[in-house]
């Protein structure tokens, strides 16, 4: 164990306190995360391919911002908690209380995609990379919540900037919230602005596929550094709920590049 470490930062996680009401860092970075991500889709919208009206990427917010609640609630209860939610069925319902899953608010988000670009006429794969392009804003402000929350804290380490988080015991740890925050967050949202600047948009699907590629490799390398969730633990060939519903995204995110790649560019006036 290092000779120092660094004590986690007296944060408080409640954001703002009015009495009995309170907004706390988690909820706001949802809000955020939204918001900008919504402002980016916007700007990605004005670009040439044109496939969505400003009104479209409008009337999204309300359908991504349910898709990932109601998913993300939904996967935390059944891929994490299933057995504890079986006796507690109505606490499933107490989103307060903290317990979301990424990768269920994913396939939220995917099944809102799928029906709103099917009600509304639009092409499925041109759509969703501009969603896709947002989500790494969200996910960087919802690492950094984790993080002011002292959660899902890191492995014990012997690295210099090792912390001892107050819910992890006297041990120093690995900050891996801020690890997935820059790998999940900044390095995804770059690669995919690289990707957008290359102009992989003119053929849809490139930047979603590289979107679930991408994350699926950040996910589970930094799950090499993040402590598994007490109730779940190691799972099979020693790897964690997250490195393995991980898994599935990497390879559907390979067959949707390949494919993209295959299909002749759209013709477009």
């Amino acid at each position: 164990m290092p000779l120092f470490a660094i004590p986690f930062p007296a944060l408080d996680p409640v954001a703002i306190s009015l009495g009995p009401f309170a907004i706390r860092w988690y909820a706001l970075a949802y809000i955020v995360g939204l918001l900008i991500g919504w402002r980016y889709c916007l700007l990605l919208a004005g670009r040439p391919p044109h496939i969505a009206a400003r009104q479209d990427v409008d009337d999204f917010l309300v359908w991504a911002t349910l898709g990932v609640v109601l998913g993300g609630r939904i996967g935390y209860v059944l891929f994490y908690k299933p057995g504890y939610y079986i006796y507690h069925p109505l606490e499933a319902l107490y989103v307060w209380h903290g317990g979301m899953s990424f990768h269920g608010g994913a396939i939220g988000v995917t099944v809102a995609i799928l029906l709103f670009t099917r009600a509304r006429r639009i092409p499925l794969f041109a759509f969703s990379d501009i969603i896709s392009e947002a989500i790494p804003i969200g996910l960087f402000f919802g690492r950094i919540a984790n993080f002011v929350n002292g959660e899902l804290f890191g492995r014990p380490s012997n690295v210099p900037w090792a912390m001892i988080f107050p819910y992890g015991g006297p041990v120093p740890r690995h900050p891996s919230q801020l690890y997935e925050a820059l790998c999940e967050g900044i390095l995804l949202f770059l690669l995919l602005f690289a990707a957008e600047r290359l102009g992989a948009r003119r053929r849809p699907g490139i930047v979603t596929g590289l979107f679930l590629a991408g994350y699926a490799v950040a996910r589970m390398s930094g799950e090499l550094c993040r402590e598994p969730d007490p109730q779940l633990g190691f799972l099979i060939f020693g790897t964690t709920m997250g490195q393995l519903l991980s898994i599935p995204m990497l390879i559907v995110g390979a067959l949707i590049i390949g494919w993209a790649l295959r299909t002749p560019v759209p013709v477009r006036p």
